[in-house]
């Protein structure tokens, strides 16, 4: 199941805990997506230009644009691409989750979390 939905998508993991971007990386290359990293904001928004992701996995805290930013950048300028958001971050206050969805999140995920569930809700975001 997981690898006929996530094969061949491309996935941008912006995080920058080296852990954290190692493991996902890994199980979505284990279900042949296509992964594309980036350690802060501005490097998010030029992989983001440059790859036209399926997915976008998000962390808030990241040295120069934060994840918030980036969300603003996908939803001004990729509104006509169906690209899903998702936050990841260790702020779990009801004023950054609403913040998130507000900036365009599809799916907010506090860390830590469990990988096995993240890769099921996205698998069902990419199924709606």
């Amino acid at each position: 199941m997981v690898e006929t939905v996530l094969k061949n998508k491309k996935i941008l993991i912006v995080d920058d805990d080296p852990a954290i971007v190692m493991s996902l990386e890994f199980l979505f290359r284990k279900a042949e997506a296509t992964v594309f990293i980036a350690v802060n904001g501005e490097e998010a928004i030029e992989k983001i230009k440059a790859e036209e992701p399926d997915v976008v996995l998000l962390d808030i805290m990241m040295p120069g644009i934060d994840g918030y930013g980036v969300a603003d950048f996908i939803k001004k300028n990729w509104n006509d691409r169906e690209v899903k958001v998702i936050f990841i971050s260790a702020k779990s206050r009801d004023e950054d989750i609403k913040l998130a969805y507000s900036k365009g999140a599809d799916l907010f995920v506090i860390k830590p979390f469990s990988t096995r569930r993240l890769i099921e809700k996205i698998i069902k975001l990419l199924n709606k």
